[in-house]
Formats: C-alpha cells, structure tokens, sequence
C-alpha cells in the first residue's frame, strides 16, 4: 500500500460546503495529523479516507481520493474490502459487548477465517503490537468492558490492527483519556507507523507535535497549511497557522 492522495476534494453535507478544494499527499508510513478548531472539517476528511461518510443522507463528493493510485469512490470498488485495508479508531473506546479475544478476532471472522491457531496466533499479536497484552493475557475470555478506558482504546486499536490494514485513521483518539492512558497510545502510534501510515485528527497541539511527521492545519472547511510538523509549529508560513498554534483564536 503507497500514499494517499487526495485532488481537488469537495464535500458537501446537502447544501453545506464542508470541504473546500483539498488536495493533499499523505506518505506511507508516515504519521500526519490533522489540526484545526471545532468544525472546521478535519474529521469529515479523515473519514473520507474509508468512506465513513457513505453512510450520511445527502452527502456528496467531487474530487478524487485515490490509495496506492486507484480511486476508492470509483464505481465498483468494494467497500468491505476498502476497509480491511483502512482500519478506524473513534475517539470514545467502542468495543464490542464480547470477550477480549472475542472483540480482536471479529474482524478475522468477518472476514472468514476460520482457522482457530491463525486467529490465536493473530489476536496474541495485535494485542502484543498495542501493547496491551501483558496487561490482559490471562483474561482474554472477560469481557471487554471490565477494561480501563485507556485499556479499552487500545483493545480496539488492537482490533483494528488484528485485520493487517496497511492505513489507520485515528479520530481524537485520546480525547477521553487520561494523561497516562494518552501518553501509551501515544507510544502505540510511534511504534506502528514501522507497519501502517497513520492519520489522526486531534484538538491537542501537544501531542500533533509529538507524534506526527507533518501536520495540515484546516480552518473552515480548507487546508490552510501542510507541511513537516516541526515546520508547522515553528515556522508556518501562514498567518493564520501562526495564530491558531500560538493560541490567538481557535
């Protein structure tokens, strides 16, 4: 799986233009994240991402979204399989009312694997690879709501991972955590970026800084700026990028 790209994106809610003319490369293997205040589209993009917002009457898209070069709003494209490609992450934790090893196998038994040792073998890994599963090894058969909310976020990054998706979109992903639970989802993200490219949307400058390799500022439904992060959040080259990051408005 290669880059994403987006070209000249337009988006509209009915007759609400959400997304203003966005064009953007995202590298594989890399970590972006999308800032910007309240409303100003970086979620409705991200979802773009794994046409989340198929599902909103009067949702319309022009413009073209391609990964690894092929369009995911062309007619015909499958989009059960876009999305074992591009796995999702909400901002509240949302695991299923299931064991723990229930919740990390559904995907693969979604998608028909059957085979009980490769599942096993899976469910230990994604958990190992969210670092979740010395914490949970000797429990996978409770159920996932006796988890900690941080624990519970990780669960289902672990379930997103299970499938080997090759993109993860992270919506605000440690908004409801605490300061411990963030800093290890932090860590998470800096890890698995050696296997997927991660997109986040997050409201902390913070952790935009820590984590990602570039970062685009949105501001009403358009891309301001997108650059390297350190270039962002030290030398933007718009005003209005300078004035959200420094605190001025947003």
């Amino acid at each position: 799986m290669e880059k994403i790209e987006a070209r000249d994106v337009n988006f509209h809610y009915g007759s609400f233009h959400a997304l203003k003319g966005i064009s953007m490369e995202i590298p594989r293997n890399k970590v972006v994240a999308f800032i910007g205040p309240s409303g100003c589209g970086k979620s409705t993009f991200l979802r773009l991402f794994n046409r989340m917002n198929d599902l909103i009457p009067g949702a319309r898209l022009d413009g073209e979204i391609l990964i690894d070069g092929k369009n995911i709003y062309a007619p015909g494209v499958q989009v059960d399989e876009l999305r074992k490609e591009v796995g999702m992450v909400f901002q509240r934790p949302n695991p299923f009312p299931k064991s723990i090893f229930d919740n990390v196998a559904y995907g693969l038994r979604v998608n028909g694997i059957r085979d009980k040792a490769f599942i096993t073998h899976r469910v230990e890994e994604a958990l190992k690879g969210a670092a979740l599963w010395n914490e949970v090894k000797d429990k996978l058969n409770d159920s996932a709501f006796a988890l900690s909310g941080g624990q519970q976020q990780r669960l289902c990054i672990a379930r997103a991972m299970a499938v080997s998706p090759s993109v993860l979109l992270m919506d605000e992903p440690a908004s409801a955590l605490d300061p411990i639970s963030t800093a290890k989802v932090e860590e998470l993200i800096c890890e698995l970026r050696k296997e997927v490219t991660i997109v986040i949307v997050t409201h902390n400058m913070q952790q935009a800084s820590r984590v990602s390799d570039k970062t685009a500022f949105f501001y009403m439904g358009e891309m301001v700026e997108y650059d390297d992060t350190k270039v962002i959040f030290t030398n933007p080259r718009k005003e209005a990028t300078q004035n959200y990051i420094t605190g001025r408005f947003g």
